[in-house]
């Protein structure tokens, strides 16, 4: 493929999937941004949706924060960098092309951010310079200022201060950064840490404005918070009064102040934390160069932020007297000049800082330093800081960040003026910093990508900017078997909307081989899930070949099966996530740390069944429990049926079975009998039927077996605390959401049919459902309902027991059609899919859990926040996708330099609405011992294994023995090939069997022809005649 086929489109303006010019932005597209308003919300959108932003400096930096902003989308993004591209800034801007090294950077730069959100129309400042004219710059919101003179910043950032102007600097010094932000002075931010308000259920409130937690369950809350109050009995006037300011007096209990002359609490009552808007004061660049305020990034090094601030200012004013020049790569003689201006700034300042001379000249070393690592985190950071600005939403940072990452100056290759200087190559940016030597090694290297999303995107991008496999040695392996939708393209920024429906890893490879087309021929694309079913394409020869891993996956089992490969094959593993505005980062190396399946996250939370069956309390519940109804209508009672009339005496078989044969057998007679559609109007009849039967007749049995004044053996009301007591709902025909329900259902039973719905009016359904006879429901005095958890289900059917009465279970199998009655015929079980909105799918869920939340008197949920619930949506955007990649490679740079000293490596944890920034040394690999026959011999518990030829067992046995192991029990997966408690006689004969051979007669199953190894688990006693744990047996077959 030539350069010029495999160049992105970057001519056009903005334009949608079929070539529409951009579109208003009075409606928020859910069908793009859905991920990002489960982050941002829409009233932070829309909020941003009015916003004009102005990018100066079109670097690596720049485009990175010009790329998040675009995608997020705001009313207009302006750039401006007249200078002309160099061939050094093809080290991190992405969107340059050798052929525009020369031309204005923001002309070239520009119609390719277009490309990227057809909401966010992107154009380029007309002047030739910011401060000429500062009324040109009352136009915007809000200015980020990237490679601008510590003069102009000043400038511009007195006029931004004293005109409403919200101000973001921010720049990179080759592993070095700062930011800084200026929101004015009273910026008002509405939600300071953006996690969703915690809501509890009152138990008690006494004289003194305590307030308890039912049940004992943690309320969540923190000093200084402020709640509200509903449905209160007693103490009435707190519902829907002012919020309250609460003081935390444990995990269970709060104080509310004074509530002297509100009466007394009797009973029930909701309470519901408010945010509040907290108002941040701000002070112009000039005032806090001199006394900065610093958010800390890494506590490890307290101590840095102070330095940087006088070692940046001091390149600063180096460039002043060098015709705008930074100091020359790993050139001393620059060093000590800049090393002599920072010490002249220490000198001035109000409190002595004592500077670290290593590090300043570091700075000097690295100022013409441009790594895209760098400017991803940068980039990521202020792109987000540009959006709380414009929104209000999340806590700004107050008001400088500095970060470096010099742990990734490689130790195992020279760096010196002579390796560090520019060769006019693309990566000079990059060979400013980490040197020649190290270059070359990049380009050398073999890594697999599992995963191309959100954060595979920013992963390959990374990659092609800093030269990774683009020598004669250098490959990399992309897996992904997913297409492209329209949702991926909010903030998977290698994909346009022509390319939805299209392979990921395909499309992605694409892109960057456009980006870097040294790239080309040294991508290969797998379409294969990497998983068990897989491991003959992923084989030990595919896994051995590599020098390295990086996931980018957004699920545990296939994280945790991809660990465990790196595990057996001793490779180094790159992990990371994001969820909303956090992100993580976790380095997994060889003989050194554990990994991503040492520690696991909490399971997920669960609601129990008697909750959701009978007492529901939060639209949680009522979500789970229509989600549970949308499995039990459309999938599996037609996955039932299939079975029924494909497989041979099912109904048999079933009956054999101990479990749900009535409800089996009933569903099947529903199905293929009494309520088997024959026309789409049968299928509105239905689902009006179940209208009927879910919120009138099962609520009112409901009430007949506890009614609403009903009591506790204990005395106390039942329905109080989590119970609430529910009311029977009466069909609407002119409710929305009862015809909603009715319509979804109609469609989503006719789907398994098979039936063609087409266009049916609104009217038409009400028409049908007018000709229908509601019979009226009287509840059944035989019917048992379980009042809680904790108490035996009176419909379980007893351990032992043959609980259905078989003539029962008879009859109704006597009235279903005989399988080959049907030749054919099957029905169509929905697939869940909650990003296509004419599916009916959330249509459904949204108005099943919104009519139950009426039942019981729970405030509905919107369909946006339904999908979220019952479509378990990640949260996701892409500024927080970005800082993390950046982070994640500059563990890359430490692993291809070779560290093995684990105190050079950090896991990240980021945060960045709060903001907040933590690093780790990685946990260390568990370790242990056993006494062979030279003494102790230590072990590591992962990453260690015992690895032998296929040998007989006699021979595997002696192997052991001579390092002081007596082997008791040897396995292979579910095959037990030895125990020393067999008879003498079985062991014997299997004794003199090769290892290869065994496997295969014990488990009666051939070795897979690509298999290269056998794993052994064995037990053994050492010297000690304990049993000791010690690693597994790798079986090299010698294929």
């Amino acid at each position: 493929m030539s350069e010029q086929d495999n160049k992105m489109d970057i001519d056009s303006p903005a334009q949608d999937g079929n070539g529409d010019q951009a579109p208003d932005h009075h409606e928020i597209d859910e069908s793009l941004y859905s991920r990002q308003l489960y982050v941002l919300g829409h009233e932070a959108m829309k909020r941003m949706g009015s916003s004009n932003v102005l990018i100066a400096g079109m670097r690596g930096l720049g485009v990175e924060i010009a790329k998040n902003i675009a995608l997020a989308g705001v009313k207009s993004l302006t750039l401006f960098d007249p200078e002309p591209a160099t061939m050094s800034d093809l080290s991190s801007q992405f969107f340059l092309h050798l052929d525009d090294v020369g031309k204005p950077r923001a002309d070239v730069t520009c119609p390719r951010v277009s490309e990227l959100n057809a909401y966010t129309p992107v154009s380029v400042h007309p002047s030739k310079s910011l401060t000429s004219d500062l009324s040109q710059l009352m136009r915007y919101q809000v200015i980020v200022l990237t490679g601008t003179s510590l003069k102009d910043q000043t400038t511009i950032s007195r006029y931004c201060h004293d005109n409403g102007i919200f101000l973001v600097i921010t720049d990179i010094f080759g592993l070095f950064g700062y930011i800084f932000t200026d929101f004015g002075d009273e910026f008002p931010c509405v939600d300071p840490t953006g996690e969703s308000p915690v809501s509890g259920i009152v138990a008690g409130i006494d004289e003194d404005g305590l307030v308890s937690a039912l049940d004992e369950t943690r309320h969540g809350l923190e000093d200084g918070d402020f709640v509200t109050f509903t449905e209160l009995q007693g103490m009435e006037q707190l519902n829907d009064a002012e919020p309250r300011k609460i003081t935390v007096k444990g995990p269970y209990t709060f104080s509310i102040g004074d509530v002297s002359g509100l009466g007394q609490y009797k009973r029930g009552g909701l309470f519901t934390q408010v945010k509040m808007a907290k108002i941040i004061k701000f002070q112009s660049l000039e005032e806090q160069l001199k006394k900065p305020e610093l958010l800390i990034s890494d506590f490890a090094k307290f101590d840095r932020p102070q330095q940087l601030h006088i070692g940046i200012q001091a390149l600063h004013e180096f460039a002043e007297t060098h015709k705008g020049e930074l100091p020359r790569p790993h050139n001393d003689e620059d060093a000590a000049e800049v090393l002599k201006i920072a010490q002249s700034i220490a000198s001035q300042e109000v409190e002595p800082v004592t500077l670290d001379e290593k590090i300043l000249k570091e700075l000097s070393y690295q100022a013409r330093g441009d790594l895209s690592p760098m400017a991803a985190f940068f980039g990521g950071l202020a792109a987000q800081e540009v959006l709380k600005s414009v929104s209000g939403k999340f806590h700004p940072v107050v008001q400088w960040l500095y970060f470096d990452s010099l742990e990734s100056l490689p130790t195992s290759s020279k760096r010196s003026e002579e390796l560090c200087k520019p060769l006019g190559t693309r990566y000079d940016g990059q060979i400013a910093v980490l040197g020649r030597e190290y270059q070359e090694k990049l380009s050398n290297i073999k890594q697999f990508l599992v995963g191309a999303g959100a954060i595979g995107c920013e992963m390959l991008k990374n990659w092609a900017m800093i030269g990774l496999a683009t020598g004669p040695q250098g490959k990399i392996t992309v897996a992904d078997m997913d297409t492209i939708e329209k949702s991926n393209l909010n903030r998977q920024f290698l994909f346009r909307p022509k390319d939805v429906g299209r392979m990921k890893s395909e499309t992605a490879a694409e892109a960057v081989q456009a980006m870097n087309p040294e790239l080309n021929g040294k991508i290969v694309i797998e379409k294969d899930r990497v998983g068990p079913e897989t491991e003959e394409v992923y084989n030990e020869r595919f896994w051995e070949s590599l020098d390295g891993v990086t996931n980018a996956l957004d699920n545990v089992d296939a994280r945790q099966y991809v660990d465990r490969r790196c595990v057996f094959f001793k490779k180094p593993l790159l992990e990371s996530g994001t969820l909303g505005t956090k992100g993580n980062t976790q380095v997994v190396l060889p003989n050194l740390t554990e990994s991503y399946s040492s520690s696991q996250d909490p399971p997920e939370q669960s609601f129990p069944q008697c909750t959701l069956k009978s007492f529901p309390n939060k639209i949680e519940h009522t979500i789970a429990w229509a989600k549970e109804k949308f499995h039990g209508y459309f999938i599996g009672p037609p996955e039932i049926v299939n079975l029924y009339l494909t497989k041979p005496n099912y109904i048999d078989h079933t009956l054999k079975q101990s479990g749900n044969e009535l409800g089996t057998l009933e569903n099947l007679r529903d199905y293929l009998v009494t309520e088997r559609p024959l026309s789409f109007d049968d299928c509105i009849v239905w689902a009006r039927n179940m209208f009927e039967k879910e919120y009138n007749n099962a609520i009112q049995q409901l009430l007949y077996n506890f009614p609403k004044d009903s009591k506790t053996s204990s005395g106390a009301l039942f329905w109080s605390g989590p119970k609430r007591a529910p009311n029977s709902l009466k069909f609407d025909p002119n409710n929305p959401t009862h015809v909603g329900y009715v319509v979804s259902a109609a469609n989503l039973h006719a789907f398994n049919y098979g039936i063609k719905s087409g266009a049916v009016p609104e009217s038409h359904y009400k028409k049908v459902m007018s000709n229908m006879v509601i019979p009226e429901f009287n509840p059944d005095p035989k019917v048992k309902i379980q009042a809680d958890d904790n108490e035996p289900d009176p419909n379980a059917q007893p351990a032992g027991s043959n609980f259905n009465d078989n003539d029962e279970l008879e009859k109704i199998a006597r009235q279903l059609p005989p399988p080959k009655s049907l030749p054919g015929f099957k029905l169509e079980p929905v697939e869940f899919e909650k990003d296509d909105d004419t599916n009916h799918h959330i249509d459904f869920i949204t108005a099943a859990s919104n009519l139950r939340a009426e039942n019981y008197s729970i405030a509905t949920a919107d369909r946006h926040k339904t999908k979220f619930v019952a479509g378990k949506i990640i949260p996701a955007i892409a500024t927080t996708t970005a800082l993390v990649t950046g982070l994640v490679i500059f563990e890359f740079y430490k692993i291809v330099d070779g560290k093995t000293d684990i105190e050079q490596y950090k896991n990240g944890f980021v945060n960045l609405a709060l903001p907040f920034f933590g690093f780790s040394e990685p946990i260390a690999s568990p370790k242990g011992d056993y006494l062979g026959k030279n003494g102790k011999v230590t072990i590591d518990k992962l990453w260690d294994r015992f690895e032998v030829e296929n040998v007989t067992l006699k021979e595997f046995l002696r192997h052991f023995e001579d390092m002081g192991l007596d082997v008791t029990m040897i396995s292979s997966g579910v095959s037990l090939l030895y125990a020393s408690f067999y008879p003498p006689k079985k062991n014997a004969e299997r004794l003199g069997l090769k290892l290869d051979r065994l496997v295969e007669t014990i488990s009666k199953k051939p070795i897979p022809d690509h298999q290269q190894n056998v794993i052994f688990e064995i037990t053994a006693e050492d010297q000690t005649g304990e049993d000791v744990e010690i690693p597994y047996v790798m079986v090299k077959l010698g294929k």
